[in-house]
């Protein structure tokens, strides 16, 4: 069995998509992903939940379905992961040297853009949702190729 955990921010977008279009599309049943956060999700004011509902259904749109509330990071969690993917340019590499991480552990960094705004710019959250899909497409090949 092969962890992926995808990791943003709050774990309520970036990460969350992620996830569910990784599930969507792999076909590998000995490969299994979750998501995380590194900071809270009930830190996140109003105005930000209003956007996460704006993404979520942006998501939607593309058949991605995101459900659930945010999962904050944990020892417990991290200490299983083969491969870390951090979704997020505003995430650091701040596990590393904190927790118990599997030796041949792999991250990778995706850099993908928070979209900024109370208001939710429609034109970042597709772009987001689109290098999503692009990234997690090509990771799935290429796990693919591995096997």
């Amino acid at each position: 069995m092969i962890n992926v955990l995808f990791i943003c921010k709050h774990n309520v977008f970036r990460s969350k998509v992620a996830e569910a279009y990784f599930k969507k599309i792999n076909k590998n049943k000995n490969i299994k992903a979750e998501s995380a956060g590194i900071i809270k999700s009930d830190s996140l004011t109003k105005p930000e939940k209003i956007l996460v509902k704006k993404q979520r259904e942006t998501a939607k749109s593309f058949g991605i379905m995101v459900r659930g509330s945010s999962r904050n990071l944990k020892t417990s969690l991290l200490s299983k992961q083969d491969i870390i993917i951090i979704t997020a340019d505003d995430v650091p590499n701040i596990f590393k040297g904190k927790f118990y991480l599997k030796p041949n552990l792999k991250v990778i960094k995706w850099q993908i853009p928070d979209v900024k705004g109370t208001k939710g710019d429609d034109k970042g959250i597709l772009n987001s949702i689109q290098q999503i899909i692009q990234k997690v497409g090509r990771f799935v090949k290429e796990m693919e190729i591995k096997k």
